[in-house]
């Protein structure tokens, strides 16, 4: 498995919220709880983005542009950066904003998860808010910066048209459905802006190396195997120093230290459950030693697994 899916996976997400908004200007939103991540991308027409108190400039989205937006902190989406707030959206609950209309079109509901006008000549535009799971949620949101902007293209727009569509539906099964399609976005915009971004994460760039690569995907497919880096090494054909030179160049940190980091990663996940044991989770990353695995725990993490079960909890 190789390292995006395997953050993806073990990341996924649950119960998708995606909203349509088909509105004329002006139109402005204000989200001031917003998820982990949200996906905003504009179907038809414009629309701004801006990342607030962050004192970086609005972004515009194009027609079949995606944004990746990172929180804790609030967004607001516009058809244009001048357009003051007409409704303000903390977590599931929406208000009018101060000095607004009482009745904002923003708020009329048009079909299953779509609001607005729904006139000719309106930005159509879809919100995905995306629930990551622990702290593989975490690790997977620490490549990103707070407004990431893919451009559109022919690898997007599909998926982009098939959720617009399946966004309006209510049929049996329509969450698992919107749950995958959010899925499936998510992979690609992620996949088109890690191969275009200069800030792009240390490991996706490695990927190109195809050692390094075939590396990185022996370790995720197998976390809990003793690995050595003689042994790695072997798999790819490299001399063990060669080798561990290379990987720590691209990586940013040696093998072993990499792969300790993604065992204790997912250890972390595995904790949050009451019911698996200290034991258990360290069996399931590849120590046989609960001790053993405790110390590297603590020295990663600052506190011993118990402690930081119970801080979770």
């Amino acid at each position: 498995m190789d390292v995006l899916s395997d953050l993806l996976h073990r990341a996924r997400a649950r119960n998708a919220l995606v909203r349509q908004l088909i509105q004329r200007p002006p139109w402005s939103l204000s989200f001031t709880d917003p998820p982990p991540l949200t996906v905003v991308t504009t179907l038809a027409g414009h629309a701004s983005v801006r990342i607030d108190d962050a004192g970086t400039a609005p972004v515009r989205l194009a027609a079949g542009d995606i944004a990746l937006i990172t929180g804790p902190g609030g967004y607001t989406i516009a058809d244009d950066p001048s357009t003051p707030p007409q409704v303000v959206i903390h977590g599931r609950r929406k208000s009018v904003a101060d000095g607004a209309p009482e009745t904002p079109a923003t708020q009329r509901n048009l079909a299953p998860r779509t609001y607005g006008d729904g006139l000719p000549g309106a930005t159509v535009m879809l919100r995905g808010a995306y629930h990551l799971r622990g702290d593989v949620g975490d690790r997977l949101l620490g490549t990103l910066p707070p407004l990431a902007v893919v451009p559109a293209g022919p690898a997007t727009r599909a998926a982009l048209d098939l959720l617009g569509t399946e966004a309006t539906r209510d049929e049996p099964g329509q969450d698992a459905v919107l749950d995958r399609l959010l899925d499936l976005l998510l992979v690609l915009a992620l996949r088109a802006w890690c191969a275009g971004a200069e800030t792009a994460p240390a490991w996706y760039r490695a990927l190109a190396d195809p050692a390094i690569g075939e590396a990185l995907h022996l370790l995720h497919a197998d976390s809990a195997r003793r690995w050595t880096v003689a042994e790695l090494a072997t798999q790819v054909g490299m001399s063990r120093a060669a080798f561990a030179a290379r990987f720590t160049a691209l990586v940013g940190e040696p093998p072993l230290t990499y792969l300790t980091g993604w065992r204790m990663t997912v250890a972390a996940d595995l904790l949050r459950d009451a019911e698996t044991t200290v034991a258990a989770v360290a069996h399931h990353v590849g120590y046989e030693d609960p001790f053993a695995f405790s110390v590297a725990f603590k020295r990663i993490r600052g506190v011993s697994p118990s402690i930081w079960r119970r801080q979770t909890h």
